[in-house]
Protein backbone atom coordinates (compact mmCIF):
# COMPACT_ATOMS: atom_id res chain seq x y z
CA UNK A 1 0.00 0.00 0.00
CA UNK A 2 1.48 3.38 -0.91
CA UNK A 3 2.67 5.79 2.06
CA UNK A 4 0.24 8.84 2.89
CA UNK A 5 3.21 10.91 3.18
CA UNK A 6 5.28 13.52 1.03
CA UNK A 7 8.66 13.43 -0.66
CA UNK A 8 9.43 16.90 -1.43
CA UNK A 9 13.27 16.96 -3.01
CA UNK A 10 15.43 19.54 -3.48
CA UNK A 11 17.77 19.71 -6.60
CA UNK A 12 20.91 20.80 -6.21
CA UNK A 13 24.41 19.77 -6.55
CA UNK A 14 26.70 18.01 -3.78
CA UNK A 15 29.67 19.52 -1.71
CA UNK A 16 31.36 22.83 -1.45
CA UNK A 17 32.40 23.68 -4.93
CA UNK A 18 28.54 24.15 -5.62
CA UNK A 19 27.49 25.22 -2.37
CA UNK A 20 26.14 28.95 -2.96
CA UNK A 21 25.08 28.43 -6.84
CA UNK A 22 22.09 29.24 -8.36
CA UNK A 23 21.79 25.47 -9.49
CA UNK A 24 21.42 24.92 -5.69
CA UNK A 25 18.02 26.54 -4.81
CA UNK A 26 16.33 23.31 -4.59
CA UNK A 27 18.86 22.56 -1.60
CA UNK A 28 18.09 26.04 0.15
CA UNK A 29 13.81 25.33 0.15
CA UNK A 30 14.71 21.78 1.21
CA UNK A 31 17.31 23.03 4.18
CA UNK A 32 14.67 25.62 4.84
CA UNK A 33 11.65 23.13 5.07
CA UNK A 34 14.22 20.90 7.27
CA UNK A 35 14.46 23.78 9.42
CA UNK A 36 10.63 24.05 9.84
CA UNK A 37 10.55 20.22 11.12
CA UNK A 38 13.51 20.70 13.43
CA UNK A 39 15.25 17.57 12.12
CA UNK A 40 18.57 17.46 10.28
CA UNK A 41 19.73 15.60 7.18
CA UNK A 42 20.99 12.00 7.46
CA UNK A 43 22.48 9.89 5.12
CA UNK A 44 20.09 7.46 3.24
CA UNK A 45 21.07 4.14 1.08
CA UNK A 46 19.17 5.54 -1.82
CA UNK A 47 22.50 8.22 -2.20
CA UNK A 48 20.56 11.22 -0.82
CA UNK A 49 20.47 12.93 2.30
CA UNK A 50 16.70 12.79 3.86
CA UNK A 51 14.94 13.96 6.76
CA UNK A 52 11.70 12.60 8.31
CA UNK A 53 9.30 14.84 9.68
CA UNK A 54 6.13 16.79 9.38
CA UNK A 55 4.99 20.14 7.79
CA UNK A 56 2.00 21.62 7.33
CA UNK A 57 -0.18 18.59 9.38
CA UNK A 58 1.48 16.12 7.09
CA UNK A 59 4.27 13.72 7.36
CA UNK A 60 7.06 14.26 5.11
CA UNK A 61 10.46 13.01 3.83
CA UNK A 62 12.81 15.56 2.47
CA UNK A 63 15.49 14.77 0.19
CA UNK A 64 18.52 16.34 -1.32
CA UNK A 65 20.30 13.65 -4.24
CA UNK A 66 24.23 13.35 -3.65
CA UNK A 67 24.52 12.93 -7.26
CA UNK A 68 25.10 15.28 -9.62
CA UNK A 69 22.05 17.35 -10.80
CA UNK A 70 21.85 15.01 -14.22
CA UNK A 71 21.87 12.09 -12.07
CA UNK A 72 18.95 12.98 -9.58
CA UNK A 73 17.03 10.44 -11.24
CA UNK A 74 18.65 7.89 -9.60
CA UNK A 75 18.78 8.84 -5.64
CA UNK A 76 14.69 10.14 -6.74
CA UNK A 77 13.53 6.63 -7.69
CA UNK A 78 15.65 5.12 -4.82
CA UNK A 79 14.25 7.06 -1.68
CA UNK A 80 10.41 6.78 -3.06
CA UNK A 81 10.49 3.17 -3.77
CA UNK A 82 11.85 2.90 0.02
CA UNK A 83 9.45 5.01 1.82
CA UNK A 84 6.58 3.70 -0.93
CA UNK A 85 5.56 7.43 -2.26
CA UNK A 86 4.02 7.55 -5.18
CA UNK A 87 4.54 9.80 -7.92
CA UNK A 88 1.50 11.76 -7.07
CA UNK A 89 3.09 12.70 -4.13
CA UNK A 90 6.35 14.13 -5.13
CA UNK A 91 7.26 17.67 -4.92
CA UNK A 92 10.53 18.84 -6.79
CA UNK A 93 11.98 22.36 -6.18
CA UNK A 94 14.22 23.06 -8.54
CA UNK A 95 16.20 26.81 -10.16
CA UNK A 96 14.26 27.75 -13.77
CA UNK A 97 16.38 29.86 -15.99
CA UNK A 98 13.19 30.96 -17.65
CA UNK A 99 11.68 33.08 -14.60
CA UNK A 100 12.65 36.03 -13.31
CA UNK A 101 14.82 36.08 -9.96
CA UNK A 102 12.42 35.05 -7.53
CA UNK A 103 9.50 34.70 -9.48
CA UNK A 104 8.12 31.18 -8.34
CA UNK A 105 5.87 28.89 -10.73
CA UNK A 106 3.95 25.85 -9.23
CA UNK A 107 2.73 22.85 -11.50
CA UNK A 108 2.31 19.19 -12.21
CA UNK A 109 3.96 17.61 -15.40
CA UNK A 110 5.18 19.47 -18.72
CA UNK A 111 8.40 19.36 -20.45
CA UNK A 112 11.96 20.00 -18.71
CA UNK A 113 12.79 23.07 -20.68
CA UNK A 114 16.58 22.03 -21.44
CA UNK A 115 17.03 21.01 -17.54
CA UNK A 116 19.23 18.11 -16.72
CA UNK A 117 17.86 17.62 -13.00
CA UNK A 118 13.80 17.58 -14.12
CA UNK A 119 15.12 15.56 -17.95
CA UNK A 120 16.92 12.71 -15.04
CA UNK A 121 14.09 12.57 -12.96
CA UNK A 122 11.14 12.07 -15.43
CA UNK A 123 13.46 9.00 -16.78
CA UNK A 124 13.98 7.55 -13.78
CA UNK A 125 10.14 7.89 -12.79
CA UNK A 126 9.25 6.95 -16.14
CA UNK A 127 6.71 9.88 -15.74
CA UNK A 128 5.94 13.79 -15.61
CA UNK A 129 3.59 13.57 -13.10
CA UNK A 130 5.36 15.21 -10.18
CA UNK A 131 4.67 18.45 -8.61
CA UNK A 132 7.14 21.07 -9.36
CA UNK A 133 8.09 24.25 -7.42
CA UNK A 134 10.19 26.44 -10.12
CA UNK A 135 12.34 29.10 -8.52
CA UNK A 136 13.10 31.70 -10.98
CA UNK A 137 16.89 32.80 -10.69
CA UNK A 138 16.64 34.75 -14.09
CA UNK A 139 18.40 34.65 -17.61
CA UNK A 140 22.45 35.01 -17.77
CA UNK A 141 23.49 38.19 -18.52
CA UNK A 142 25.01 39.26 -22.29
CA UNK A 143 25.84 36.06 -23.76
CA UNK A 144 26.90 33.79 -20.88
CA UNK A 145 26.40 30.47 -21.35
CA UNK A 146 23.68 29.34 -19.32
CA UNK A 147 26.02 26.08 -18.09
CA UNK A 148 28.62 28.61 -16.63
CA UNK A 149 25.59 30.72 -15.39
CA UNK A 150 23.68 28.35 -13.37
CA UNK A 151 26.85 27.11 -11.34
CA UNK A 152 28.12 30.49 -9.98
CA UNK A 153 27.17 31.67 -7.19
CA UNK A 154 24.22 34.47 -6.77
CA UNK A 155 25.43 38.34 -7.08
CA UNK A 156 25.87 40.01 -4.03
CA UNK A 157 22.33 42.09 -5.01
CA UNK A 158 20.70 38.92 -5.56
CA UNK A 159 21.88 37.14 -1.91
CA UNK A 160 20.37 39.93 -0.03
CA UNK A 161 16.57 39.13 -1.21
CA UNK A 162 17.86 35.45 -0.94
CA UNK A 163 16.75 34.72 2.00
CA UNK A 164 13.06 35.92 1.44
CA UNK A 165 12.61 34.43 -1.56
CA UNK A 166 13.64 30.80 -0.16
CA UNK A 167 11.21 31.42 2.54
CA UNK A 168 8.44 31.94 0.44
CA UNK A 169 9.36 28.48 -1.88
CA UNK A 170 9.38 26.73 1.14
CA UNK A 171 6.23 28.19 2.15
CA UNK A 172 4.77 27.26 -1.28
CA UNK A 173 5.89 23.55 -1.12
CA UNK A 174 3.87 23.75 2.09
CA UNK A 175 0.92 25.32 0.53
CA UNK A 176 0.84 22.03 -2.12
CA UNK A 177 1.07 19.39 0.66
CA UNK A 178 -1.60 21.52 3.23
CA UNK A 179 -3.96 22.67 0.43
CA UNK A 180 -3.62 20.75 -3.00
CA UNK A 181 -1.44 22.19 -5.74
CA UNK A 182 -4.77 23.82 -7.48
CA UNK A 183 -5.03 26.35 -3.97
CA UNK A 184 -0.85 26.07 -4.14
CA UNK A 185 -1.36 27.54 -7.82
CA UNK A 186 -4.04 30.65 -6.85
CA UNK A 187 -1.49 31.89 -4.13
CA UNK A 188 1.90 31.46 -5.05
CA UNK A 189 1.85 31.64 -8.91
CA UNK A 190 3.33 35.32 -9.79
Amino acid sequence: MPDERFLIVGLGNPGPRYAGTRHNAGFFVVEELARRTGGSFKAHKGRADVVEGRLAGESVILAKPKSYMNESGGPIVAVSRFYKIPVERIVLVHDELDLPYGALRLKRGGGEGGHNGLKSTTAALGSKEYARVRFGIGRPPGRQDPADYVLREFAAAERKELAFFVDRAADAAEAIIAKGLDAAQNEFNS
